[in-house]
């Protein structure tokens, strides 16, 4: 027997025991989650996780799946295109086409009725008068219409209004035709 003022010395820790002798399972759980969470552990100092199909390495910032919403989620249809006109730098051309359909409140029912707006690009905007008298007007009116636009889009979207007139007509009907001048009227 050993004194009890006796100071002890350290023991040897014990063997950890062989499967033959392993504890029975615990009914609570209590092991199987601290066996899981110590895994958990495990896998972060792991090496990146291959994938079964292709081979490649997960990339390093990818997370499983879980209860808070990430960019694999379901996603509604106007976020979506939001994203895709960001992702395309088409903002300023999806609000220029908005205004061809504002166009009567920019610039009057009565204008608009004979000058429609055809196309955008490169800071231009093209108009389409329906006769010259009206092609004429609305050059008068370009001015005051370049800064309306402005004031809805951002300043320096529109730069400059292209006003076309109408459309001649052709002359040349059948197989035979004159070489000349043709017909002395003005078309635009």
């Amino acid at each position: 027997m050993s004194d009890p003022d006796e100071p002890t010395s350290p023991q040897a820790p014990e063997p950890a025991p062989g499967p033959e002798e392993q504890p029975e399972h615990d009914p609570s759980g209590l092991d199987l989650a601290r066996s899981v969470a110590g895994g958990y552990r495990k896998d972060r100092v792991r090496k990146p996780h291959r994938s079964k199909r292709r081979g490649k390495p997960k990339a390093k910032g990818s997370q499983a799946s879980g209860a808070h919403p990430d960019e694999r989620d379901p996603q509604t249809l106007d976020a979506s295109i939001d994203r895709l006109v960001a992702e395309h730098g088409w903002q300023t051309d999806l609000s220029v086409h908005a205004v061809f359909a504002r166009w009567d409140q920019i610039v009057g029912v009565e204008v608009a009725q004979h000058c429609i707006p055809e196309r955008y690009a490169d800071d231009e905007l093209t108009v389409r008068a329906d006769s010259t008298s009206w092609a004429t007007q609305m050059r008068l009116l370009a001015a005051d219409v370049v800064r309306r636009l402005n004031q809805d889009l951002g300043d320096g979207t529109v730069r400059r209004i292209q006003v076309l007139g109408p459309q001649a007509p052709s002359w040349r009907r059948g197989r035979r035709t004159v070489r000349g001048r043709g017909p002395r009227d003005t078309y635009g």
